[in-house]
């Protein structure tokens, strides 16, 4: 049985696998990664032994969240790199224009530029799998932790990939959706955060308590708060925002709800994919040459005019 593969998923591929760039970028992906280990190594050593402690196994299972820490750095740098000039780069190769004339769909064309990305940075996850394996092995911590940090990278990589196609579809220079993309970092990490200050500084001015209500429904959609939630659950076994120890005074119902267990994780999972998807249906919508000025249709020529 043959699999049907998207045309640009394997075009995409190709050009990848007949370049040096994949290879020296794994070269520097894991010189990076290890250089950000053996930091860590180096540090916990000496904290094991300014305290007198001979068991330093004991402080290893800290070098997980930093070598997780790096990488997650890594690919949020890499991965607006590969999926912003999707778009531009065609437009600027003058491509553009054929690649719309295939039978392929607008979202399509979108959904096989981001699928790329994120398999391209598969290899660097697979690739980095033994460095992150020591931190398990020795750590105590378990394979199954591993497998759900390789799927939360994946989902990063693809809200990180959304972002870049969409700023694609709208520059038309790389490197100005390259920018673009990290100005929308910004604005998600940063502005989820608006609404709980805004919330709390009237309701402590009205009230004189830090009554957050509702607004911190908001952080669901911060893959920054995501990741501390997972590393307090994987690190502690606790809830970080249920260890702020939250009431129904101090937030609403709903954010009291979600702030037990595990609960806020997966929900927060999946907002972050459904924002990734609102990105990629705009990029697609943006890509189609129907809502382009390219594609409208002539008006009524003038009486006279031939």
């Amino acid at each position: 049985m043959k699999i049907k593969l998207n045309p640009i998923i394997k075009k995409d591929l190709q050009v990848s696998a007949r370049s040096m760039r994949i290879s020296w970028g794994l070269f520097g992906y894991e010189m990076l990664l290890a250089v950000a280990f053996l930091i860590a190594l180096s540090i916990i050593q000496a904290e094991s032994r300014s305290y007198y402690s001979n068991n330093i196994y004991s402080y290893l299972v800290y070098l997980f969240p930093v070598v997780a820490i790096a990488q997650i750095g890594i690919v949020m740098l890499i991965v607006p790199i590969l999926t912003a000039g999707s778009i531009s780069g065609e437009k600027e190769r003058q491509t553009f224009d054929i690649m719309l004339t295939t039978c392929m769909s607008p979202f399509s064309i979108v959904l096989g530029k981001v699928t790329s990305a994120v398999i391209r940075i598969l290899f660097f996850v697979v690739a980095s799998t033994p460095i992150m394996a020591l931190a398990f092995v020795v750590g105590g911590l378990s394979w199954f932790d591993l497998f759900t940090f390789i799927l939360t990278i994946i989902m990063l990589a693809f809200f990180t990939g959304s972002i870049g196609i969409f700023c694609s579809s709208v520059c038309r220079k790389a490197i100005a959706a390259v920018i673009l993309s990290f100005v929308f970092y910004a604005v998600i990490f940063g502005g989820t955060f608006i609404p709980s200050l805004i919330h709390a500084l009237f309701a402590y001015s009205s009230y004189g308590n830090d009554y957050m209500g509702e607004s911190m429904v908001f952080w669901l959609f911060n893959p920054i708060i995501f990741y501390e939630e997972y590393f307090t659950q994987i690190m502690t076994g606790e809830s970080l925002l249920n260890g702020a120890n939250f009431d129904l005074d101090e937030v609403g119902p709903l954010t009291y709800l979600l702030s037990q267990g595990k609960v806020w994780m997966f929900v927060s999972a999946i907002c972050i994919i459904l924002l990734s998807l609102v990105f990629m249906a705009a990029a697609a919508w943006k890509v189609n040459p129907l809502h382009s000025s390219g594609g409208r249709k002539p008006g009524k020529k003038k009486a006279g005019q031939e």
